[in-house]
């Protein structure tokens, strides 16, 4: 920049915006070199201490229903209200989720299948009714018919 270019000429040699480009003149001015380095924001800290932390992996373990909660399903949502007593604080649902991610908890879809269900049976009927009662793609002919003369 002291050479001339332009913010964005700078900006596009360096890979920063020129919005960048125009704020580390002042900060070098008032802070020095150190006021270029990069640094990232760690966020809101913590409100669980690690004691706090290490009920929170035995809580869910019983399950939903031993917890007083209607279904075997876990949510985000019964994990908040379930960890309100014990730690003595309210949390959202998806802090909830990052949390449960931290403490090595991971995300599972449940399996919609009915308990009576037949491995064998469903096998059998794909092989046998699916090709019967699956339609042809839309334009399709058996192959012979299309290359075969009538009088042959």
């Amino acid at each position: 920049m002291k050479q001339g270019d332009s913010l964005s000429e700078v900006g596009r040699l360096v890979g920063r915006a020129a919005s960048t480009m125009m704020r580390w003149p002042n900060a070098r001015r008032w802070s020095g070199a150190r006021a270029l380095k990069v640094r990232f924001s760690s966020g809101r800290p913590t409100s669980l201490m690690e004691a706090q932390r290490k009920p929170i992996v035995k809580l869910p373990l019983k399950g939903t229903m031993a917890n007083g909660f209607g279904t075997e399903l876990w949510t985000s949502g019964c994990v908040a209200v379930l960890i309100r007593k014990p730690c003595r604080a309210r949390f959202h649902r998806s802090h909830v989720a990052r949390l449960l991610h931290d403490l090595d908890f991971s995300w599972r879809k449940p399996e919609r299948r009915v308990l009576e269900r037949n491995e064998q049976k469903i096998e059998q009927w794909k092989r046998k009714r699916w090709p019967q009662v699956k339609k042809p793609p839309r334009g399709w002919l058996p192959a012979p018919s299309l290359f075969m003369n009538p009088g042959s």
